[in-house]
């Protein structure tokens, strides 16, 4: 049998527990049965879904900090929405507006756009400005700074 994991639900919020063997059978919200993975960034502009998503979370969590205004951010999305796919069930993949959350962004410090940051147990562990348009690029970066 394998271990438990808290997953927070991207739709309704509420903290699922999921067995760690079944995030690979498109596991459901036991509470509003929407799929707890979509393959799709989940839009995390409230602040309070967003430290719900980070702190309950026993996956890992890539954040995407952008703004619709930014180029380069229009430019990543799509690389960052294919490496959406490929990432999950194993980590949540989110974007953050830091237009319409700008607490967001001053609380992290966001100081250029996009910035992916990656949370492990509520931590910020890595972070990365600047584009990268490639999904396997997103991947590679994820993977080497996810904790051993």
């Amino acid at each position: 049998m394998s271990e438990p994991l808290h997953i927070v639900c991207p739709h309704c919020q509420t903290t699922n527990r999921v067995q760690a063997a079944d995030l690979a059978k498109a596991p459901d919200c036991g509470k509003c049965h929407q799929p707890l993975f979509t393959g799709h960034p989940v839009a995390l502009d409230d602040e309070a879904a967003f430290d719900k998503q980070v702190a309950r979370n026993q996956i890992p969590v890539l954040v995407d900090f952008w703004a619709p205004w930014c180029g380069p951010c229009r430019m990543m999305a799509p690389a960052y929405e294919k490496a959406a796919a490929e990432l999950e069930p194993r980590m949540r993949v989110a974007k953050v507006n830091t237009e319409a959350a700008q607490s967001l962004g001053a609380r992290y410090n966001i100081r250029s756009i996009p910035t992916l940051a990656l949370f492990v147990g509520g931590r910020e562990v890595a972070r990365q400005a600047g584009a990268m348009t490639n999904p396997a690029q997103i991947a590679q970066w994820v993977r080497a700074n996810l904790p051993r």
